[in-house]
């Protein structure tokens, strides 16, 4: 909702008003200051409409996560670089249900700028190896899935890769 640099205007007003409570002496309120300050630090690094997005994704509410996702208008302006690659993670699946070049697109923007998660930055390799795989580029597919097969250390995408690797096998 707002950009990444007033949230740390108003950080640092908080922390001039908890400075300034704690010299005449109210050491509750300078203290509950701080605690406040917390909030859009936190806020910084975990931008609120792409936290949101992540909640309805979890639902498998598509159109309620393009909803939050859209409130974004200047990604690159607002967001910082990994936030950024989440949003654009997040494009890649939501645009790769209808349109596969675009979701490309995405989901190479998205570990360019890189992914906290392994498991994020797994699936967003396994898409593009199903992508490489529709399109018969079988050596970026097999590349691609020799990473995930690395990135997914507790076996969650498993299955997905035994069937890409049978499906790798027909061409």
């Amino acid at each position: 909702m707002f950009n990444k640099n007033i949230k740390l205007v108003f950080a640092g007003i908080l922390v001039a008003l908890s400075v300034w409570q704690f010299s005449e002496g109210n050491i509750g309120n300078g203290i509950f200051l701080i605690l406040l300050m917390a909030i859009p630090i936190f806020l910084y690094y975990r931008n609120e409409l792409i936290l949101l997005a992540f909640f309805e994704l979890r639902k498998q509410n598509f159109d309620g996560a393009k909803k939050w996702l859209l409130k974004i208008t200047n990604p690159e302006k607002a967001l910082v670089k990994k936030q950024q690659g989440y949003y654009n993670y997040m494009q890649g699946l939501m645009v790769s249900q209808t349109n596969l070049n675009q979701s490309e697109k995405f989901f190479k923007k998205a570990i360019e700028l890189g992914l906290n998660m392994d498991v994020d930055l797994a699936i967003a390799k396994l898409n593009l190896a199903g992508i490489a795989l529709s399109r018969r580029r079988k050596i970026e597919a097999t590349n691609l899935l020799a990473e995930v097969k690395k990135l997914d250390k507790q076996g969650m995408l498993k299955e997905q890769m035994t069937m890409m690797k049978e499906q790798l096998k027909r061409i």
